[in-house]
């Protein structure tokens, strides 16, 4: 049995053994988070101890087919017109009762469809269905930010960042009372499934936060055969053992690879490309790194957009404080958009808005300012109130594209075949029922086309309202 993926295995959860003749297991891994006899703690997330859990990678070929897996998550009708409201105990495994899973459609553009949380936070064995509207609904403290953050982690290790960078505090992510294994380490798990023009791809992977920071465990895995898997073998080393299909005599190939890195996105970097196996291992890896890449998280910030800004490239920052720029930018390089954000700050701006403008002296910063019509003074963006310029960043963002925004989406693919993906905790954060209603509306207007998709966290009355909405999954996240 190869060492490496048996290591990989168990940092990922897997409970079940298959030998080289039968093939992985095409079962998820159990829930890591297994309440201790007493006090109500749960076991390590990033314990790697040795022991037989799984194959390492197989040769192309009719593959076994796979264990049965767990109906996905529940998707019930929610809402008068049908929007979908997934609630919490459906959307973890092991709890709620049994589901029937989504009818799959086939995507041309590689997307996250599902999102999994195993000891990480809060959540214990979560599988949350993300479909082209995804809000996260729940008291606080349920975890919503939580899921959006585990989303953007995976995007920052998709596009390259370290582990340092994507988790500057890793305790923080740890299961509360988690306790360490004999050698002291504690940790967290975190997947998704990329689907794609080649089909559902699954990402896994084990981050060990204590003692030191590192990836313990990753496996990249499609119609149950693992095509890539990680492990951390020796712990005085800064590297992990990485094992990748190959084919042909060789079989499999191994190689060291960074312990602070996402090794799939390396992937087409060290695979030739020259036999089927890598083949099919490079597409699988591409596919998800796309995926990831393809991610811009959003929190506009009020107070850093009043006042005028320097001209810029006009590429739309995170907290959109440089948001004047961009407008300038909209105004002279797409019309069309433009003129729908006017429109829609027509009903989520007070008073009359005749149009979008900007004021940029040549030299001088750039301030964008409402008009409000004929014989009427202009409002500078200073001047607005938190939830209306909120408001403005926030439909700025659903109505233009990767190209408006600071992103670095994979330049392998024109853009046309991406689908961006925004990502917004809070996104109704002081808005009144009528703008956050229109963001809605934005929002099912882009991301019916399918090039844009937005993920958010949202309160209690907007999660309302979208229930009502066709085409809208409403997470519930609920005790």
């Amino acid at each position: 049995m190869d060492a490496t993926a048996t290591a990989t295995a168990v940092a990922l959860g897997d409970a079940r053994t298959d030998s080289p003749e039968t093939g992985p297991s095409g079962g998820p891994p159990p829930d890591p988070a297994v309440p201790a006899p007493s006090g109500g703690r749960v076991a390590s997330a990033a314990a790697v101890p040795a022991g037989p859990a799984t194959a390492p990678p197989t040769a192309p070929g009719p593959a076994p087919r796979p264990a049965a897996a767990p109906p996905a998550p529940a998707v019930a009708a929610g809402g008068a017109a049908g929007g979908a409201a997934v609630p919490a105990q459906a959307a973890r495994r092991g709890s709620g009762r049994p589901v029937e899973p989504a009818q799959r459609q086939p995507h041309a553009r590689p997307v996250i469809t599902e999102l999994r949380l195993s000891a990480f936070g809060r959540h214990r064995g979560a599988a949350f269905p993300i479909g082209p509207v995804t809000l996260f609904a729940g008291p606080s403290g349920s975890g919503k930010s939580q899921v959006l953050a585990a989303y953007e982690a995976l995007a920052g290790l998709g596009a390259g960042a370290t582990l340092e960078d994507t988790f500057p505090d890793p305790g923080a992510r740890i299961p509360d009372m988690a306790l360490p294994d004999a050698q002291r380490r504690r940790g967290f798990r975190l997947g998704c499934t990329v689907d794609g023009p080649a089909g559902p791809v699954r990402l896994d992977l084990a981050v060990q936060a204590e003692p030191a920071l590192r990836i313990a465990g990753e496996r990249l895995s499609q119609d149950g055969q693992i095509l890539f898997a990680t492990a951390l073998r020796d712990p005085g080393r800064r590297s992990v053992q990485a094992a990748w299909l190959t084919g042909g005599a060789v079989g499999v190939t191994r190689a060291p690879l960074p312990d602070d890195r996402l090794g799939t996105a390396l992937l087409p970097l060290r695979v030739a490309g020259s036999t089927a196996g890598q083949r099919k291992v490079l597409t699988a890896a591409e596919q998800v790194v796309v995926a990831l890449r393809s991610v811009f998280s959003c929190d506009p910030h009020p107070d850093r957009m009043r006042a005028p800004v320097p001209r810029g490239d006009g590429r739309l920052l995170g907290d959109c404080a440089n948001l004047a720029d961009v407008l300038r930018r909209t105004r002279h390089e797409c019309g069309t958009r433009h003129a729908l954000l006017a429109e829609a700050a027509r009903t989520g701006c007070a008073g009359p808005v005749a149009a979008l403008d900007v004021r940029a002296p040549e030299g001088g910063a750039v301030t964008a300012v409402l008009d409000r019509g004929p014989g009427r003074p202009a409002t500078e963006l200073a001047r607005l109130g938190a939830g209306e310029l909120r408001f403005l960043a926030l439909a700025l963002v659903l109505l233009t594209g990767p190209g408006v925004l600071d992103m670095d989406p994979a330049a392998e693919l024109l853009s046309a075949q991406q689908a961006l993906t925004v990502l917004a905790d809070g996104l109704d954060r002081g808005l009144d029922g009528r703008q956050g209603g229109e963001l809605l509306r934005l929002a099912m207007l882009s991301c019916g086309r399918g090039h844009v998709r937005l993920v958010a966290a949202v309160g209690e009355g907007t999660a309302a309202a979208a229930r009502r909405i066709e085409g809208v999954s409403v997470v519930d996240l609920s005790p």
